[in-house]
């Protein structure tokens, strides 16, 4: 979608960027919505940006997990239409989580929880490797010949 004829255009990288990032944070707002706005009063920003509200120890606390995880599945879909190529996969995948990273410490200090970094190192690999094998299944695919002569 977005890749261009020009190699090195930092515009672009940057749009791509921020629309993985708004992407991202859709998407875990509607999983959140769904498995967690069921179960709490009111949903706020701490299951998002809170590392104290990613335990196991609670039922919200998997869902917000679940949320998390499924989100870097969406994620790998949003690799797969917004970057196109397996190579930058990690590339865009890392900067997410490290952008997620920042925002987590802006809002509530460095994560000191391991089921933080568990969850989130996970996401970053299930976004990373699956976004890289769909990018990569879409790079080899054939190219149809009868519909290249048809358009000549």
């Amino acid at each position: 979608m977005f890749y261009g004829s020009v190699v090195w255009d930092p515009w672009l990288i940057v749009a791509q960027i921020v629309c993985i990032q708004c992407l991202y944070y859709l998407t875990l707002g509607v999983f959140m919505a769904i498995f967690v706005g069921t179960r709490v009063s009111r949903m706020s920003l701490v299951y998002f940006f809170d590392y104290a509200a990613v335990t196991i120890s609670t039922v919200t606390g998997w869902c917000v997990i679940a949320s998390f995880l499924l989100t870097s599945v969406a994620g790998a879909g949003f690799l797969l239409y917004l970057i196109e190529r397996a190579k930058k996969c990690l590339d865009f995948s890392a900067t997410v989580y490290i952008i997620h990273l920042c925002i987590c410490i802006l809002y509530g200090g460095w994560p000191s929880s391991i089921t933080w970094w568990v969850v989130n190192g996970t996401g970053l690999a299930i976004m990373a490797l699956l976004g890289e094998y769909l990018c990569i299944k879409r790079e080899l695919r054939e190219i149809p010949i009868s519909r290249l002569r048809s358009s000549v």
